[in-house]
């Protein structure tokens, strides 16, 4: 999977996640610079990915995540990995 498909698949769920279907969105987009991006929908958008993706994050990387490129580059390490297994 290319890092530009795991961006459209990530930024379609916190769009839905946050209720946003419009979400303009981009690699150094943090949670801070969108409205509703609380640590309750942090914890909805992280679940919506594992399960998209059939993976799992740890705490350690979900706290070492800053925006949404680095949750991008995390989910297709894990997603290249697991099909590489």
């Amino acid at each position: 999977m290319t890092k530009d498909e795991v961006f459209s698949e990530v930024r379609d769920i916190i769009a839905d996640v946050l209720e946003q279907p419009d979400l303009k969105l981009d690699a150094g987009t943090r949670a801070d610079d969108v409205d509703g991006w609380d640590s309750f929908n942090h914890i909805n958008i992280v679940v919506a990915v594992e399960s998209r993706f059939k993976i799992k994050i740890n705490t350690a990387e979900i706290e070492e995540l800053r925006n949404v490129g680095e949750l991008v580059d995390l989910v297709e390490r894990k997603v290249n990995k697991s099909k590489s297994s």
